[in-house]
């Protein structure tokens, strides 16, 4: 069966992609469960876009396989370019904890009020083929919200901004949904929905070609 490799180290994002991602013919694996030489790897740019194309492309040349990667953040309106595609590693820093790197978010948002806590996810999706099969795409999901002044669920690991974003039309923060809602609305869930109907439309045309 024919891998399909998830480009991320982060368990919590691999395990929501994973769920999205079960019921499609590939055996798929993530950067935990290979050994991959990336001390080289840098995301170099400053959108989302590029950043996940540049993890594709690196990581399918490494591996061999088809390779889907994302590059996602948040954009709070009040704190307007200073997080986007870096907020992992805005604050208190990448190698932070995620308690840490949450804390220190919301010390900085504190005073905001109501009013101005506004905000979205984006998450976008970058899918490469090295046997050219795919055309290298990208898929765009957004979710719009807003941050509470505290955290209302348990933290995800790797994901901890879910736990205190609350978005439009719900009365409870992401990660205080249950799973197949969070995972229906979530920025991250559209934009690995659209790559998944992309390819299974390719993949179905090319089972086709050949038969």
């Amino acid at each position: 069966m024919e891998k399909l490799l998830i480009a991320t180290y982060n368990r919590g994002k691999f395990q929501q992609i994973k769920a999205i991602l079960d019921d499609l013919p590939f055996e798929i694996v993530g950067l935990n469960d290979l050994e991959v030489e990336d001390s080289d790897f840098e995301e170099i740019y400053e959108t989302y876009a590029e950043n996940a194309m540049l993890k594709a492309q690196y990581y399918s040349e490494k591996t061999g396989f088809l390779t889907l990667a994302d590059d996602s953040g948040i954009e709070v309106d009040v704190l307007e370019g200073e997080l986007g595609a870096k907020t992992r590693r805005w604050g208190a820093g990448a190698d932070a904890t995620d308690e840490e790197w949450i804390e220190h978010f919301l010390k900085v948002m504190k005073d905001v009020p109501e009013e101005k806590r506004t905000g979205r996810f984006l998450c976008y999706a970058a899918v490469v083929d090295p046997g050219e099969k795919v055309e290298e795409k990208v898929f765009k999901g957004v979710i719009e919200g807003k941050i509470t002044h505290e955290l209302e669920a348990p933290i995800i690991p790797g994901l901890p901004l879910s736990s205190c974003f609350r978005p439009d039309g719900f009365d409870k923060v992401i990660a205080g949904l249950e799973e197949e809602d969070r995972t229906q609305i979530n920025h991250r869930g559209k934009a690995i929905s659209k790559a998944k109907e992309y390819l299974m439309k390719v993949f179905k045309l090319y089972k086709n070609d050949e038969s």
